[in-house]
């Protein structure tokens, strides 16, 4: 739409109520939800303002909402677009970790869909936007992620007693499998896993973090229970491969986030298709739109249909995950868009407060002693 006469709004009585009551009429094309929901509009003079995102927007889309906004609007003469990382609400009555932003569990109702490497490599593709991410392996009985990333060796103690975590591929890691021998099964009763489970996570020192991605054992058991009940999770994605066993059993895990009150962000169908080597064509191993249909059932977005390929399971076995290994193959260009179109989501849910209760304990990772840090094109 043109506008041949476009209003003057550099004048910070005009611009909040004609610009920022517009912002709806444009929309972020990851979440697919008006700017409204995911940014704010800052004024700090006559003749500077931003638009600010609450996650990691590219260049590409902060410019060309830019072009966008120029088209209806005379901006002020120093207009940026900008973004940082809002630490979300978590339930009332959890313990906040001091220096994490935001944690996401990604949960899946039975095994062998693939969550784990999912896990992963979305943790690796956030780190990749810039972002300070840690992964925390809550599975007790079946720690995949130090195999996965190619880790072997100990996390160390330190004099606090405190655990330090194990840094690769720019993410801070944390699993049970570096605490116990790979070949030492953990034969414990489920009061003994939650315990551990929240020893890993509440006596690791992280440090500051955007993201810490939980990778959950699949199920609805004591330890999925004692995740969304006890711990700070800003939401849950739930990942399922498109059969009707597997989506059946992804419902449940979703429906149990939704009764404790975890926001859910969306669904992440794996194992969608398999590309053919010789002609190209999609084959559908595990049937179509299972993951598709589940997340319209929950109304809530499809966040992405990954494909199967052998060599995303022959680079985990490995230890050098796909998205760092070959990280602008097409699998790789996947995940970056699934952890863009995630952390859009997270930003359209309420920052800071649940039931008008402050998040008094968590701190920003990027704003201690006025410093500001925020990623601008303008």
């Amino acid at each position: 739409m043109n506008n041949p006469n476009p209003p003057n709004i550099i004048l910070p009585n005009i611009l909040p109520d004609i610009l920022e009551n517009s912002l709806e009429n444009f929309f972020d094309p990851f979440s697919r939800k008006g700017l409204n929901k995911v940014a704010k509009l800052i004024i700090e003079s006559k003749l500077v303002a931003k638009l600010r995102f609450n996650y990691p927007v590219p260049l590409w889309v902060q410019e060309n909402i830019r072009m966008q906004l120029a088209e209806q609007y005379t901006l002020p003469a120093n207009f940026s677009i900008t973004w940082r990382i809002a630490t979300h609400q978590i339930l009332p009555q959890v313990q906040a970790i001091a220096g994490i932003k935001n944690m996401i569990v990604v949960g899946s109702g039975k095994g062998g869909v693939g969550k784990s490497s999912v896990a992963v490599n979305l943790a690796l593709a956030l780190s990749q936007l810039g972002l300070k991410v840690g992964l925390l392996d809550a599975d007790i009985y079946g720690p995949t992620q130090p195999r996965m990333l190619g880790i072997s060796g100990r996390a160390e103690i330190s004099e606090q007693k405190k655990i330090l975590p194990i840094e690769k591929f720019g993410l801070k890691t944390m699993s049970i499998g570096y605490l116990i021998d790979s070949d030492v099964p953990a034969i414990w009763r489920g009061p003994m896993v939650s315990s551990a489970l929240q020893q890993l996570l509440f006596e690791t020192i992280w440090g500051e973090l955007d993201y810490l991605i939980l990778d959950l054992p699949p199920g609805t058991g004591d330890t999925q229970l004692t995740m969304a009940q006890k711990f700070p999770l800003s939401g849950a994605i739930i990942v399922t491969t498109p059969q009707d066993v597997a989506v059946s059993a992804a419902e449940k895990g979703l429906n149990m986030f939704k009764k404790v009150g975890v926001p859910i962000l969306g669904v992440v169908e794996n194992m969608s298709y398999h590309v053919c080597s010789a002609c190209q064509h999609p084959d559908y191993l595990f049937g179509q739109q299972g993951g598709k249909k589940m997340a319209e059932r929950a109304e809530v977005p499809l966040l992405a249909e990954l494909p199967y390929d052998s060599s995303i399971g022959q680079d985990l076995d490995a230890g050098y995950p796909t998205v760092v290994k070959n990280p602008q193959s097409p699998f790789s260009l996947l995940y970056q868009e699934l952890a863009l179109k995630l952390t859009a989501e997270l930003a359209c849910q309420p920052i800071h407060l649940r039931a008008g209760i402050p998040i008094t304990a968590i701190h920003t990772s990027h704003e201690k002693k006025g410093e500001k840090h925020e990623h601008s094109i303008g």
